[in-house]
């Protein structure tokens, strides 16, 4: 049996989830700004760094990374794809297989918020980083 949490243990989760909900806050509203979903932008941030980064990925890692339904990506990259966000190419290796890619204003509006949340990432790293030190 886990021991019972102390009034220390209590205070960094307390911080924590302070940390994460100040980022995700900032992350949303400077998403809203460019235009995006908090959804799109996890979606862009995602086919931007496809493991094999070859800037395209596949249903399945979309899957898989953003932690979402078959259909719940498929219905994400459809409507990414009528905002003109991302497109969808057939694998040149697996004519069945399909890969989502970022079109230059997806690319756009993906740069200037990652830009954006810059100092915000910092901040959170730091947060966390002074977690244990109280």
């Amino acid at each position: 049996m886990p021991r019972k949490p102390s009034r220390k243990d209590y205070e960094r989760a307390a911080r924590l989830r302070e940390a994460i909900r100040l980022f995700q806050r900032a992350t949303e509203e400077i998403a809203r700004g460019h235009r995006l979903t908090i959804q799109r932008y996890q979606l862009l941030l995602t086919v931007k760094t496809a493991r094999e980064g070859s800037g395209v990925v596949s249903l399945a890692e979309l899957r898989e990374r953003l932690l979402l339904a078959h259909s719940s990506v498929v219905e994400l990259v459809e409507r990414a794809e009528g905002l003109g966000l991302v497109r969808r190419e057939l694998s040149p290796r697996n004519r069945r297989s399909t890969y989502v890619a970022l079109t230059e204003e997806g690319e756009r509006r993906l740069a200037g918020a990652v830009a954006e949340l810059a100092r915000h990432r910092r901040r959170l790293v730091a947060m966390l980083a002074n977690l244990d030190d109280a």
